[in-house]
């Protein structure tokens, strides 16, 4: 039996195969509108009906071979939508294969679509859309079984205003026909199996440019240039990638920048990852995020987890590949660095939700939980240091790496748990190296690492090289504070430091406060922080500055907030803001003001954060 809490169908009477959407978008009345053809199989006998996930969507009719079926909507759930029940006109017997066609529409309060206003878009003449169906807004885009343990390929027709263009999570294919004088017809196509979470489409006024062999970047006219330059090393990510693991399955790796609205710093939609603009730092510091997305080619898009519950395999697995490619296109060091300054933000997630908190174990218990409600670090970070232990344990890299390549083989094209993955770990090391493998992952503390809330049982240890001179100037203003004296200060302590050493010395300063206000003037007044057009430099000041209750930062942070809608940035500015004597008001009153700019999932999770809103 498959066991996946968050969704309504009945996945283990029967499992789609494929789907064919044909959909027309319609801006006007913010809708797509068409239908969507499933392609299912019993796996039990004597099934009578199809079970499907649904949210905000309007289901006008369900039909089997041009036959019309009778179906129903069951009451809403807080968080996973209403089953869409669909009786057969038999029962069918286990291995059957048949089609529904579902006609049906969207609606504005489907949380998967963001519509944009011409004037929310860098070139303000035409509108946008884009999906985001992580964790389970699928179902809020079309009727499906809305699980990652359900995989399956796809193609789409869509049907957009001219001269607007369509981009899916599929290769392009045939002309773009003109459907009359108004529409254009895309054709994609998806012949490697996903789930339904990476189904993704984005409208817009989109152009490309060629940055590598299997790689163009889209985005608005206006940007492409400073976009194509920023990514131009996309494909050292992806041939890393394939050296460490196998070869890249996906055909093409193109980027798409979205609107500053895009809720998240990347999507791994295949072929086509999303990416934030707030990435666009003018001088690639911040483009180690592909090395993460493109991570996501293997571990995630091909190995993926059966349920939420185990979404560590994806993301600490990629978080591992990541910092992998990083040592190998960069060095040891720098990978190392960026460990230690994930470690801080695991610890900053863990101390908000509270460290006995069962949402903070690796494998939390998701039943009845929205996995909106649990995203954090810690199946990113903690999930990296599990598996940073196990090499060690093993005996390091040598021994590591031919399983990790293994573990995509035997994996790839399945949706696996997290005792399917220890098993394997188990069967690989004793198979190839011997049975002392196996009492070395014996000594594995496996139900504190899997199953203890709060933060992992071993702190891993790291080369400490670019994180020396960051500590170091950060107790000299930790001690200069005490007099309030900052005349030993100038521009020169950090002007040899790269990007992530600045991020370090502020989370180091973070860890210090509250400073004294005149420690604040003075930081700013030395290094020129308030100006850094870096974001993840700008989001440590800020909190910094917000921890001191530093007033005259206020009017960045709204600024900051309101052109950018990343909720790694916005969600704990907001808070902080919300959190200041004087800045309460003034936090509520900005979100309200500017509600429509966020993706729904974004105002969502603010609205929970600082108005104590519950889902809607």
């Amino acid at each position: 039996m498959v066991y996946d809490p968050s969704t309504l169908s009945n996945i283990n009477e029967v499992q789609t195969t494929h789907i064919e959407l044909n959909l027309k978008v319609n801006f006007d009345s913010k809708t797509l509108d068409g239908t969507a053809t499933l392609i299912l199989i019993s796996i039990a006998d004597n099934v009578s009906k199809v079970v499907l996930d649904t949210r905000n969507l309007n289901v006008k009719s369900v039909s089997q071979a041009k036959t019309p079926l009778k179906f129903h909507l069951s009451e809403e759930t807080a968080c996973f939508g209403k089953g869409l029940h669909v009786e057969l006109d038999k029962p069918l017997i286990a291995g059957t294969e048949f089609r529904l066609e579902i006609a049906y529409n969207t609606t504005e309060q489907s949380t998967a679509v963001q519509w944009l206003e011409p004037s929310q878009t860098v070139g303000k003449k035409h509108p946008y859309l884009f999906t985001q169906c992580q964790a389970i807004h699928a179902r809020s885009l079309l009727p499906c079984q809305d699980t990652p343990s359900i995989k399956l390929t796809y193609n789409a027709n869509m049907q957009v205003p001219h001269p607007l263009r369509a981009l899916m999570s599929a290769i392009g294919v045939g002309e773009e026909d003109m459907v009359n004088n108004k529409c254009k017809l895309y054709k994609f196509e998806q012949k490697v199996k996903i789930p339904s979470y990476l189904i993704a489409l984005a409208v817009g006024n989109l152009k490309g440019k060629e940055i590598g062999p299997r790689s163009t970047v889209w985005t608005e006219p206006e940007v492409l240039e400073d976009a194509a330059w920023e990514f131009s090393d996309t494909e050292k990510f992806i041939a890393t990638g394939e050296q460490l693991l196998t070869p890249y399955k996906w055909g093409k790796y193109d980027l798409l920048v979205l609107p500053a609205s895009f809720p998240y710093g990347g999507m791994e939609n295949p072929c086509l990852t999303f990416v934030t603009p707030t990435l666009l730092a003018g001088d690639k510091s911040l483009v180690d995020v592909v090395a993460h997305e493109a991570s996501h080619s293997w571990m995630g898009n091909l190995v993926t987890t059966l349920n939420w519950e185990h979404f560590w395999l994806n993301e600490g697995w990629t978080v591992f590949i990541e910092r992998k490619i990083l040592g190998r296109v960069h060095d040891e060091k720098f990978s190392d660095f960026s460990a230690i300054i994930a470690w801080g933000q695991l610890k900053d997630d863990i101390d908000l939700f509270g460290k006995d908190n069962p949402l903070t174990a690796l494998q939390p218990v998701l039943k009845g939980i929205d996995p909106d409600d649990c995203f954090s670090t810690v199946p990113y970070e903690k999930g990296f240091n599990l598996l940073y232990y196990i090499q060690k344990v093993v005996g390091g890299p040598k021994f590591f790496e031919p399983y990790m390549k293994a573990y995509v083989e035997e994996f790839a094209g399945k949706a696996i748990t997290t005792d399917d993955w220890k098993n394997f770990l188990y069967l690989f090391m004793e198979k190839n190296y011997g049975s002392e493998k196996k009492d070395a992952l014996d000594q594995i503390d496996w139900n504190a690492w899997l199953h203890s809330p709060g933060m992992p049982p071993i702190n891993n240890e790291f080369d400490q090289t670019l994180a020396k001179a960051c500590n170091e100037l950060a107790e000299r203003w930790d001690s200069a504070r005490k007099n309030e004296n900052f005349d030993e200060f100038s521009p020169k302590d950090i002007e040899n430091f790269i990007a992530v050493q600045k991020v370090v010395f502020l989370d180091r300063m973070f860890e210090c406060s509250p400073l004294p206000q005149s420690a604040i003037i003075a930081l700013d007044k030395i290094y020129n922080l308030t100006s850094v057009r870096n974001s993840e430099i700008r989001f440590r000041w800020q909190k910094l500055c917000l921890l001191t209750e530093y007033e005259p930062i206020f009017p960045h942070v709204v600024k900051f907030v309101t052109e950018q809608g990343r909720m790694k940035y916005v969600r704990p500015l907001y808070r902080m803001l919300n959190g200041t004597k004087n800045g309460s008001d003034l936090a509520k009153k900005t979100f309200i003001e500017n509600r429509s700019f966020y993706h729904p999932i974004a105002a969502t999770m603010i609205a929970k954060d600082i108005l104590n809103e519950t889902y809607k």
